[in-house]
């Protein structure tokens, strides 16, 4: 199964979205495998941000990322990168789709509450900037076969 890592950024903190948020990924059959809140530091936001460092919105966006703390969680599921980017909306969230976290609840391209992992390799790299293995938890999910067919699942 995929990971994928999620971030409720410090407008959703704020706003008290964290909940809702949850909700959504739980209701669709995700496995929450991690979850902890922190403050962001310079190094991580250097190593995530590194494709944006020479941006001239580079250091709004750290400021804004280390504003408050986030919420970091790690999901896990079938295809869990592309349904997680799907259910959160594109980044411009003034104009996600309705029924999306950002469609439903933001206004703004950076103020748009979450973040999501782009690929399975960013969502690896994530992973590990985030979270230490025994922060990550192997349990048994006991719906899964009403979340999947046995053969999406396979050995799962």
């Amino acid at each position: 199964m995929e990971r994928s890592v999620v971030l409720v950024k410090p407008d959703g903190v704020q706003r008290g979205l964290i909940g809702e948020i949850i909700h959504r990924f739980e209701r669709k059959g995700l496995k929450l495998i991690g979850i902890k809140m922190l403050s962001l530091s310079d190094a991580i936001l250097d190593e995530w941000y590194a494709h944006h460092k020479d941006k001239p919105f580079f250091g709004g966006l750290k400021s804004y990322m280390k504003s408050y703390p986030v919420v970091a969680m790690l999901w896990e599921g079938k295809d869990s990168v592309a349904t997680i980017r799907k259910m959160i909306g594109i980044t411009k969230a003034r104009d996600a789709e309705p029924g999306t976290i950002r469609g439903d609840f933001a206004m703004s391209q950076q103020y748009n509450l979450v973040h999501a992992s782009e690929s399975v390799e960013i969502a690896k790299k994530e992973e590990m900037l985030i979270f230490n293995k025994d922060e990550v938890f192997n349990w048994d999910k006991k719906d899964l076969q009403d979340v999947y067919l046995k053969d999406e699942i396979g050995d799962a």
